[in-house]
């Protein structure tokens, strides 16, 4: 319904009342910002819950007394400090920022650190939640009534990232995985061996030069590639047969002794595989003899070898491994190995044992 005369003169009047009421502002605040900014007054709140701050009333310009360090408040008195400039204020919120950025990895470091050792001395032990049903907290395990002989079929629930990887087929079911993939790396490698040797008019002998011309490089990679070719020597090198593809890669890998900080499963990581680098996220597991079934690990424990496992492009081992950690611009040797196999069936579980106490 349309409004009354008497709500109209009404609304008025609280126009008129609010752009005489007296507003709290940060210092810097221009007229435009100042409109969007909502007074507690306005939302109701009561004088005593008012915090210290810059007070003007609603239509007067700021003070321009630029000399003056402090700046008297209106109301109760207090006053506010401003700096001489505004990069005094800029750098003292910086330090604030990143003061609490250190607290925060600091406070985030030290979680880890206890979760890793309570992972050492109580491993797979979860507590059994209290607000929760265990039945809907542990919905997606399942009970084995041994980890070793009961069934798993490596093709159920599979994530959709598998759609985009490549898999050696397996012709014959009674030929495992890996003694297939051996037999495949086995004629690649006889392959590579034999166009060396025929010596065709498309492959470079051996210990002989050539200039090699690469089309549609991107100027930022070729300028790059510029600075980094005068300070070290730039290497080229060819791929086997299947190495353009991804797969799944799993790494026989070990802490690196000198880095004593926690390594997570799934955390970013760097790996140096040969002639290749790449970020990924592992996830690290324990192999175990004569089963299929592979468990998960939580963290990376020093002193044991761990297999990680990641999304990769495929290569054929046996290729050293150096696992890198960043931390800030640098990167630190988290942990070192080799390349094992790479086999997208292999079943990794995570294993849960819960606890908990009687009631």
């Amino acid at each position: 319904t349309w409004p009354t005369e008497n709500e109209l003169e009404k609304a008025a009047e609280d126009r008129k009342q609010k752009k005489i009421r007296k507003r709290k502002l940060p210092a810097g605040t221009s007229e435009y910002q100042a409109a969007w900014i909502i007074n507690e007054s306005d939302e109701e709140v009561s004088d005593s819950d008012n915090e210290d701050g810059m007070v003007l009333d609603e239509g007067d310009e700021f003070p321009g007394q630029e000399g003056n360090k402090y700046l008297d408040l209106d109301g109760d008195g207090a006053s506010l400090r401003l700096g001489d400039s505004e990069d005094e204020t800029d750098n003292e919120s910086m330090m604030e920022v990143d003061t609490m950025t250190r607290e925060k990895i600091e406070d985030e470091l030290k979680e880890l650190k206890e979760a890793h050792a309570a992972d050492v001395e109580y491993p797979d032990e979860v507590d059994t939640p209290l607000d929760v049903p265990a039945r809907e907290r542990f919905a997606k395990y399942r009970g084995l009534k041994s980890f070793r002989n009961s069934s798993w079929d490596p093709k159920e629930s599979l994530p959709q990232d598998y759609a985009k990887i490549f898999a050696f087929n397996q012709k014959n079911a009674k030929i495992f995985a890996y003694d297939n993939f051996k037999r495949i790396q086995k004629h690649v490698l006889a392959k590579a061996l034999e166009l060396d040797e025929e010596g065709r008019e498309d492959c470079i002998p051996v210990g002989s030069y050539a200039r090699l011309h690469i089309k549609e490089v991107p100027s930022a990679a070729a300028s790059k590639l510029c600075t980094l070719a005068k300070t070290a020597p730039v290497t080229a090198c060819g791929l086997l047969k299947h190495e353009s593809k991804i797969s799944v890669l799993h790494f026989s890998v070990k802490k690196h002794e000198t880095y004593d900080a926690p390594i997570k499963s799934k955390e970013e990581l760097i790996f140096h595989v040969g002639f290749r680098q790449f970020v990924g996220r592992p996830t690290f597991s324990s192999e175990f003899i004569n089963t299929d079934k592979n468990k998960m690990e939580r963290f990376l424990h020093a002193g044991r070898f761990s297999v990680a496992s990641i999304y990769a492009p495929i290569s054929f081992p046996p290729l050293p491994t150096i696992v890198l950690k960043r931390v800030g611009e640098d990167a630190t040797v988290a942990a070192v190995g080799s390349l094992k196999t790479v086999d997208p069936a292999r079943i990794i579980l995570k294993r849960v044992i819960l606890t908990g106490y009687r009631l």
